[in-house]
């Protein structure tokens, strides 16, 4: 078996058949695209070839890397764009790049030599740990587009570094953390030393003075721990003091500053023990746990984040002779036509005016599959275009766009604390009150009983006792399931959801736009005369394409011009379609136009319309709702926890109880109007049970937000999805019944949390009074329970297993009449 020759560049397997070749290092070598080759010929021309005896690892490929245009690049050279990350000293400018591409020092060797060579370039330097470079350059000489034209040219992409403020004041927290952290440890190992060179277990022959020195030594070493390493923990305490709310603070500053001034006490007298290693080790595994826990709940928050990310920094506008100008995002303004062109970003919310194409809304909905998207649909700010060009008219921006809403309502949801949570805080507050009444009560016995053990086992039962985890345990549960429902499609946006959802009984379901797709499809077409059923449904998409109706869109696109069409409310549609007078609609109306007998339904089920011309009835048209295919599955979690299920709805006719049947829903009503659904809901909540609604029309809205927890379809009115409790981004109902699950397990993690903090300092406090656990094990101890409840917490962010495949798409029985048009 014959292996393909590696590119020379970036070692890619190289095309059978391909030619792509170029003499680098006097010798010919081959490539795996023109790219390749483009960059390799660059190199040389620049006598950079030693770049590629230097280069430990291969190149990236330059076709993988992100291709701006030359107009984009030219952006970058305007002054007010310029103005957020250029800066200029004297006649030349200074601006930090984060670069694409880099993969070992040779890289940095090559682009610095490159660019160095070229006219204006005074500086420029690559940090190779962060990717980042730091450009002098006179901009007279050389525009900033060239410079970034030419990384371009030998394989690398480069863009402003330009972190927005919150991820840059979160990236400082934490360096901040991690240098009080390493100041800790690092002083605590060298306070430890000199400490125990003290020890009489050492039995080292110690000169008093130098005993002395240790003890100063050891005193000099612990005051930057206490007063910068653990200035944080002592400012929470203040604060919380002002405030008169205990937490856990206050009871971690006390035990840090009796250590301490019991040390202080012992160095100036020299008796006694000294006790500057436990401030040490305790403040080491105090800051490591903290430290620990502040990254997971980063962690479990990113996909939040990456929202407010996912909008590109400029677009293309056009202009009202059609030509298309490159500008940057906030110069957009509503009402303004963008054109975004495959594999582009929309850069706002708006609706298609021109074009077709396929749209990934994964990162909103969680629906892996792109959608398709046509003329007059709407489409959302950072969702990817997939297929073809579309031409989008803006109709929202900033903080009146979908993405802004959502990150709005995440926020909302992860501020807000359930029941469960308040408790725990409750909980942990009247603990801590209790463990500090204890420690001075037993501190008092141990005094009267033995002095020398009083202190350290008050310290111990301050530091055995700090509330650390009970505190965390509900937190950390909810923040990490609520970012699991997103990455599932389901948008939380109250905190009760994930704890109410545990408490349900009862669930109440629309129909239409919720069990069924709430658009209408093409089943069956009958003709009733010579004229073809291709002919006949040609001539009825001719009309129906001139109408807004959601009928219309079930005829598909039109391949015949209609002429004169007029919609005729109630009735149908009348038009001249190749010569031929035409009516579409109800029989009635069709018949009329000819005189002719209304013909027969040709089923009692399904919803019908007529086309017919001057000569008579030509073909029946049926077309149904139809199920969603994961409407079963959802169905079948409610079964299995033995919920009850109703189906209410606006709608008469008798697909209503066709759709209940065909799903086994317990009970079906049709023809409610909102006020009738609403009593119903009132009269089962009065009957004790907790009900669940899901719905997506303005007459949900009145039960929506009557109901213990609500859910609104992704494609709801804006109303209901603000009186709902949480929206399905996806429309698919089977995560629904994911969230089932993971509510279930976000409260068994809950109760594990708080089982074992619970445990934990019930035990801890006893063991401590009794003098069997010393302030280090009990520093131990309360760190490694802090992070057993964090990494419980975490495992929530795994997402369920998908439940059963659903059965594939089912038609649904529908109306025996056909459905009234109105304008």
């Amino acid at each position: 078996m014959t292996h393909p020759t590696p590119c020379y560049h970036c070692a890619l397997p190289v095309p059978a058949g391909s030619h792509f070749t170029a003499v680098v290092l006097g010798e010919p070598r081959s490539f795996c695209c023109p790219g390749c080759q483009a960059v390799a010929e660059a190199i040389v021309a620049g006598g950079l070839e030693h770049y590629y005896q230097h280069r430990s690892d291969t190149s990236a490929n330059p076709e993988a890397l992100p291709r701006p245009l030359q107009d984009e690049l030219a952006l970058y050279d305007r002054v007010d764009v310029q103005q957020g990350f250029v800066h200029h000293t004297g006649d030349l400018a200074e601006a930090t790049l984060l670069v694409e591409g880099i993969s070992c020092a040779a890289c940095g060797w090559l682009i610095e030599k490159h660019l160095r060579n070229l006219p204006g370039v005074a500086e420029a330097r690559l940090n190779l740990s962060n990717h980042r470079l730091l450009l002098n350059w006179d901009d007279r000489q050389s525009p900033l587009s060239t410079l970034l034209a030419e990384l371009r040219q030998i394989g690398y992409a480069a863009h402003p570094y330009q972190p927005d403020q919150a991820a840059e004041r979160l990236a400082e927290e934490n360096r901040s953390a991690l240098r009080r952290l390493g100041v800790a440890g690092l002083l605590w190992f060298q306070a430890m030393m000199a400490t125990m060179a003290t020890w009489p277990e050492f039995n080292i022959d110690l000169s008093p003075e130098l005993h002395t020195i240790l003890r100063w030594v050891a005193l000099f070493l612990t005051i930057p721990i206490v007063f910068y390493s653990c200035a944080p923990i002592f400012k929470g305490a203040a604060r919380d003091l002002r405030t008169r709310h205990l937490t856990m603070d206050v009871s971690v500053s006390l035990a840090i500053a009796l250590a301490f001034g019991a040390g202080i006490w012992t160095a100036i007298s020299g008796t006694g023990e000294l006790y500057f290693d436990t401030v040490g080790m305790f403040a080491l595994f105090l800051l490591t746990g903290r430290y620990l826990e502040r990254r997971a709940r980063e962690r479990t928050a990113a996909a939040t984040a990456q929202l407010v990310n996912l909008l590109p920094a400029s677009c293309l506008r056009l202009a009202g002779d059609g030509s298309a100008e490159r500008i940057l995002l906030r110069e957009l303004q509503r009402g303004d036509t963008v054109r975004v062109l495959p594999g582009a970003v929309i850069p706002a919310d708006g609706r298609i005016v021109e074009g077709h194409s396929s749209v990934d809304e994964s990162l909103l909905t969680g629906e892996y599959l792109p959608l398709p998207r046509q003329a007059g649909e709407r489409v959302t700010g950072g969702t990817l275009n997939v297929d073809s060009t579309l031409d989008i008219e803006v109709e929202a921006l900033g903080p009146d766009s979908r993405l802004s809403a959502i990150v709005r309502l995440l926020e909302r949801a992860q501020a807000e604390k359930p029941r469960l949570a308040q408790i725990a805080d409750r909980a942990a507050q009247w603990f801590l009150l209790f463990s500090l009444l204890a420690a001075v009560l037993i501190g008092l016995g141990w005094w009267y009983l033995e002095p020398a053990r009083a202190f350290w086992i008050v310290l111990a039962m301050l530091v055995a006792t700090c509330p650390c985890a009970l505190s965390l345990a509900t937190p950390t549960a909810l923040t990490a399931a609520t970012g699991t429902l997103h990455k599932l499609g389901l948008l939380v946006t109250r905190g009760h959801v994930l704890e109410g959802l545990n408490q349900i009984d009862t669930v109440i379901f629309d129909k239409t736009g919720t069990l069924t797709e709430g658009r209408l499809a093409l089943r069956s077409i009958r003709p009733l005369s010579t004229v073809s059923a291709e002919r006949c449904l040609a001539l009825a998409a001719a009309l129906e394409n001139r109408s807004e109706h959601p009928i219309a869109r079930a005829f598909g696109q039109a391949s015949l011009p209609a002429e004169a069409v007029r919609n005729v409310p109630g009735l149908g549609l009348e038009g001249r379609v190749d010569g031929l007078q035409l009516r579409i609609g109800q029989a009635a109306f069709v018949c009329t136009l000819s005189g002719a007998t209304p013909p027969p339904l040709p089923e009692p089920r399904g919803q019908w319309l007529l086309l017919g011309d001057a000569s008579g009835p030509l073909a029946w048209f049926g077309l149904d709702d139809r199920l969603r295919e994961d409407a079963p599955v959802l169905l079948a979690a409610c079964k299995a926890r033995g919920w009850r299920t109703l189906l209410l709805s606006g709608d008469s006719s008798p697909m209503v109880a066709e759709v209940a049947a065909q799903l086994g829903i317990d009970h079906a009503i049709g023809g409610l109007r909102p006020d009738d659904k609403l009593e119903r809901l009132k009269a089962l909540q009065a009957a004790g049970h907790k009900v669940l609604m899901l719905g997506d029309g303005v007459n949900d809205v009145p039960v929506l937000a009557a109901a213990d927890i609500s859910v609104a379809m992704g494609s709801a009115t804006d109303l209901a999805k603000t009186s709902a409790d949480a929206v399905l981004l996806s429309n698919r109902l089977q995560a629904l019944a994911q969230a089932f699950d993971l509510a279930r397990r976000t409260r068994r993690n809950i109760l594990e949390n708080l089982l074992w903090a619970t445990l934990y300092n019930g035990l801890m406090l006893p063991f401590a009074a009794l003098g069997w656990i010393t302030p280090v094990w009990a520093a131990i101890g309360m760190s490694v329970s802090s992070l057993i409840v964090v990494l419980n917490a975490l495992r929530l962010t795994r997402l369920p297993a998908d439940t059963t495949p659903c059965p594939s798409e089912t038609p649904l029985p529908g109306r025996n009449t056909p459905c009234p048009r109105s304008m």
